[in-house]
């Protein structure tokens, strides 16, 4: 995110659990490492997590461990695009 001048702020809690990256106020980023999700519990439990932050005004984008080292582009693009609409300012 740096290479594209975009600030980040890395593991801040919101109500009571950590997200991997914040941008401004209301854009998360989560980074799935390359086995996380190993079982079908571990999966409904970020869907639990996406949608608890979802319900309180937060857009999540999730990219798993080939998205960040392989597909960068499309990474930062996504994160340019939802910037552009403003989903990482309060409102």
């Amino acid at each position: 995110m740096r290479q594209i001048g975009v600030r980040v702020r890395q593991q801040v809690w919101i109500d009571g659990h950590p997200v991997d990256i914040l941008i401004g106020d209301r854009l998360i980023v989560q980074l799935d490492g390359f086995e996380h999700h190993r079982t079908a519990a571990d999966r409904r439990r970020d869907i639990r997590a996406d949608a608890r932050l979802a319900v309180r005004g937060y857009t999540v984008l999730r990219f798993d461990y080939a998205q960040v080292l392989f597909e960068k582009a499309f990474v930062q693009e996504s994160v340019r695009a939802a910037m552009a609409q403003g989903l990482h300012l309060a409102r």
